[in-house]
């Protein structure tokens, strides 16, 4: 890389290096974890019991009692958020009841599930050993009702969604309970779960069940790679669901209306150390699912062998005491396939793009083989427009405005030389291609992409470098100038850094999560083509060279020691060997060209596969 390149690059990595802090919310204001009650502190909760008791004043109540609830420990905690809900659905949607504030300068009001006052945190991170507030019961009966708390003892130090004591409608006989109740962490809702006997397999897809594989036909039987989903309806009340893929972690699927990740039904089949732990729960956005549960989950089996882990089980198509982001299956929905790592229970997010099918399917509909792809059709097109500008045409382009100036000297089209032509045409469309490509994942993120890394920092830059070209050359001096030298050097060093910047560009852009390549293949094919570039530009300055040293030294002859007459017949060699030159290395630029679209069609065949 030349030094203007390294220096360019430099500067690049200074700009976009920048900090940003983690979400702290030492003022309460934590409405946004109403749903899964976790802080947003990048770290995990305490599995150790915790040290502080959660109480009540009794435990039955009526309409419009008033209830004592207390907060304390032993220890110092810093913050909290407190809710109450109905045993019964113990979802983010079953949030009852409001609370009174004893001490508004230490505690605050939330809204939760759009019911104001529906629960408590704190006002500041000052150190407390116990909180006090009034619990108001709903208008509408409700016949338990659970407390639960969230409490912070510092950032990383935290105590998740524990349960409190739980307080019953008056005239309900509950089971025995303390009305004081140490805080530990939750046990989950079980379902009963068996081995699967044997392996899951594809047969049966668009016959007996519906299926969406990838790679496309693949057999979870035979491949422990296959992902795979099957949907067969059991009758007109249940739907079987069958999952499979490798045994990284955890594999899962999602019922969604859109194909946008956020407000999806989501089930899971996570890893436990030698067991398969199966539940549903739900996303509101690119966040940890919440709500875990097994309810309404039936005849749970699963399989963890030969590098792969499956499930299988059943759920009614439509839910009693259904929450919201729960969804029945007698309608259309967009099916997502993902799998990653997790790590203490706690699903981590995956490293490729989820496998979305390309349609949505009505889930009680007749069986199909369903096509899904990993990357956007947006994001493809992205891929597929930087790679056409800068493997093709501004490559070309480039070409021969550095070596084919002297082969067409006298040929003219439109009022202008062919090279001249022929090189604006290209790169005026390169710098359309690129424009439009760098638009594209704007109107599929909704804005700027913060998780892409350095990658749109690079496209930008290639972007802003291929808009000064024309600039530079709509105000560059006359061909005569004195100036002139200057700007052939910074048109053409400009050149030079905007397609290094954009070989990076494409390099880091096929290892997105949204346009994942298949590696290390892609990578191989961007460094022949690379190669291929190199080569012909090496080979063409070097015959540049050495024509400029022999029409040096024919010069020199020709002043010194050769007549008239015999510099006439010269002149007429050299005239037949430029021709000769000049044909050849036009059938060298085809062959340049088709070189280029050989690699470019290789990677936007891969992209196709997406």
């Amino acid at each position: 890389m030349s030094p203007a390149g390294l220096s360019y690059l430099l500067v690049i990595a200074v700009l976009v290096c920048y900090w940003v802090p983690a979400g702290c919310y030492a003022n309460g204001k934590v409405a946004k974890a109403c749903h899964s009650m976790e802080p947003s502190h990048h770290a995990h909760g305490q599995t150790t019991p915790s040290p502080y008791l959660l109480t009540v004043n009794t435990t039955t109540y009526g309409p419009g009692d008033q209830i004592l609830v207390v907060l304390s420990g032993g220890t110092y905690f810093t913050g909290f958020l407190l809710q109450a809900r109905d045993t019964a659905n113990q979802g983010s949607a079953s949030i009852v009841g409001t609370f009174t504030l004893i001490d508004p300068k230490r505690t605050q009001l939330l809204t939760c599930n759009n019911l104001k006052g529906s629960a408590v945190s704190h006002t500041s991170a000052v150190q407390k050993k116990e909180v006090a507030v009034i619990w108001t019961p709903p208008s509408y009966p409700v016949v338990q009702v659970q407390f639960f708390v969230t409490v912070v003892q510092k950032f990383k130090v935290f105590w998740k969604k524990l349960p409190g004591p739980i307080i019953n409608e008056e005239g309900f006989t509950p089971k025995p309970t303390q009305p004081g109740t140490r805080t530990t962490p939750p046990s989950s809702q079980t379902t009963t779960t068996s081995i699967l006997p044997e392996p899951i397999t594809s047969q049966g897809c668009g016959q007996s069940k519906s299926c969406l594989q990838d790679p496309p036909g693949c057999d979870p039987k035979e491949d422990p790679l296959c992902f795979f989903l099957s949907v067969t309806t059991e009758g007109p009340k249940s739907v079987m669901f069958e999952l499979s893929g490798p045994a990284e972690g955890y594999v899962a699927f999602a019922l969604s209306l859109d194909t946008w990740m956020g407000n999806d039904d989501v089930y899971m089949c996570v890893k436990e150390g030698d067991r398969v732990s199966v539940s549903a729960a739900f996303v509101l956005g690119r966040t940890q699912p919440e709500d875990e549960s097994q309810s309404g989950l039936s005849s749970v089996s699963w399989r963890l062998a030969d590098g792969a882990i499956q499930c299988r089980f059943s759920r009614p198509v439509r839910l009693a005491n259904q929450e919201p982001a729960r969804y029945n299956l007698d309608r259309d929905y967009y099916l997502f396939l993902a799998n990653g790592h997790s790590q203490y229970g706690i699903l981590l997010q995956h490293s490729r793009q989820p496998l979305i099918s390309t349609q949505s399917k009505l889930i009680t509909g007749p069986p199909e083989v369903l096509r899904g792809s990993r990357a956007p059709i947006l994001m493809k097109m992205h891929g597929a427009l930087m790679m056409l500008a800068w493997m093709l045409t501004g490559s070309v382009g480039t070409f021969i405005a550095s070596f084919y100036k002297p082969d067409w000297p006298n040929q003219s089209l439109l009022g202008q030389k062919v090279w001249f032509q022929v090189h604006r045409g290209l790169m005026m469309l390169t710098v359309a291609l690129t424009f439009a490509s760098f638009c594209l994942p704007f109107f599929y993120r909704r804005g700027w992409s913060k998780g892409a890394g350095l990658h749109p920092y690079l496209g930008l830059s290639v972007l802003a470098l291929s808009l000064i070209q024309p600039l530079m050359a709509a105000v560059r001096p006359p061909p005569d100038s004195g100036r002139r030298f200057i700007f052939n050097w910074a048109h053409f060093g400009f050149g030079t850094v905007t397609e290094i910047m954009a070989v990076i560009a494409m390099s880091t852009g096929m290892r997105q999560s949204s346009l994942l390549l298949p590696q290390p293949w892609a990578t191989n094919v961007l460094i022949g083509y690379v190669t291929w570039l190199l080569s012909f530009r090496t080979v063409f300055l070097i015959h540049m060279h050495r024509r400029s040293l022999k029409n040096s030294l024919i010069d020199s002859d020709q002043s010194n020691l050769i007549t008239s007459d015999q510099s006439e017949l010269i002149t007429s060699d050299q005239s037949e060997n430029h021709n000769l030159s000049s044909f050849m290395k036009s059938l060298l630029l085809a062959v340049f060209a088709l070189g280029n679209a050989g690699f470019l069609v290789a990677l936007l065949s891969s992209v196709a596969k997406l």
